[in-house]
């Protein structure tokens, strides 16, 4: 997909979930068109930095190991530490190369989610990553009232023709529902409002049974984390969270995650769901996100759509709030 805008976005990236980070194991990454390193140290901390070793370019995360909080390079063993310097050299001990330095990204796991901080320059981070259950405090249901969602309630898709605006823009617009996801009562976008950066919105399912127009079935809540992804709850039958995120691998392509926390059957205190479960949670919600790249996959990017007078305003309100992400000079995006 081309965008007239890049796909360097500044923000809280979702990168895998915490199992996929061993301890003591290096983990080789790449997003933002960037070669990382994971390593989770043996407090069990999880670090990410730059992955090719300053001394003659090794790469960290193929074949590099974990020793107390710092990662040695399998090429001449130099060790690098947390904060990104060089620490020890084995062939002179006593004069590590104070000079040199990795990237380091900073990285917050939650509840089984690891999100990473990214800005093209390098900068910290200029917001923190909310928490996934201190959003909607209206509803007290809290970790423990849930499914663990990893493994059997997430999903990756990677390298995927879809950048995160993309997916941001279905915020403003209920009316796909119908279409892509094969609704058989259209949602309402009932409110929306940005908030520094975040954008919060509200869909509703109208209520076939009720005279009341107003009256809803279902409600959807959800919290975009700037173009990071969204954070979101349903209110009805149920009220089962989620997370959906997507992150940049290389100009053109992105990761996209997926994570779903189902309430827990009453007196049930198994981690895992049980299979009547998991079966109801893929048929019915995990494949949602295949509906989406149906159309994402092949989709051209509009700068000027011909919108709808119900859509208009919300639509390009959530595009100039968006812009606030990009903090690369136009000059220099991607055409």
């Amino acid at each position: 997909m081309k965008v007239p805008f890049t796909w360097k976005v500044t923000g809280w990236f979702m990168i895998g979930w915490s199992p996929e980070f061993v301890a003591g194991e290096t983990r080789a990454l790449h997003y933002f068109g960037e070669d990382m390193v994971a390593y989770r140290d043996d407090t069990g901390e999880l670090h990410v930095l730059e992955a090719h070793c300053k001394h003659l370019g090794a790469h960290l995360g193929h074949g590099g190991t974990v020793i107390e909080d710092r990662v040695e390079c399998p090429f001449h063993g130099w060790q690098w530490g947390p904060d990104g310097c060089n620490k020890f050299i084995p062939y002179q001990p006593d004069r590590p190369n104070r000079g040199l330095r990795l990237r380091v990204y900073p990285v917050r796991e939650q509840h089984g989610c690891v999100f990473l901080w990214y800005q093209p320059d390098g900068k910290e981070p200029h917001w923190e990553m909310p928490d996934i259950f201190a959003k909607f405090p209206q509803f007290t249901t809290g970790p423990d009232d849930y499914y663990r969602a990893y493994p059997e309630f997430s999903r990756r898709l990677e390298g995927e023709p879809v950048h995160p605006q993309t997916v941001a823009e279905n915020a403003a617009d209920s009316a796909h529902f119908q279409y892509v996801h094969h609704a058989t009562v259209t949602p309402k976008l009932l409110d929306w409002k940005k908030v520094d950066h975040e954008w919060h919105f509200v869909a509703g399912w109208p209520d076939a049974n009720s005279d009341d127009p107003d009256a809803m079935a279902l409600r959807f809540h959800s919290h975009l984390f700037g173009l990071g992804g969204a954070i979101s709850i349903f209110e009805g039958v149920q009220q089962h969270r989620l997370i959906f995120t997507c992150t940049p691998v290389d100009e053109g392509r992105s990761d996209l995650f997926y994570s779903i926390w189902w309430p827990r059957l009453p007196g049930d205190d198994a981690e895992a769901a049980p299979a009547e479960i998991r079966d109801r949670v893929e048929k019915e919600f995990l494949t949602s996100v295949e509906d989406d790249l149906g159309i994402w996959r092949y989709q051209k990017y509009i700068e000027n759509p011909a919108l709808a007078k119900v859509d208009a305003k919300p639509f390009m309100t959530l595009r100039r709030w968006a812009t606030q992400f990009y903090e690369i000079a136009p000059d220099t995006a991607v055409p």
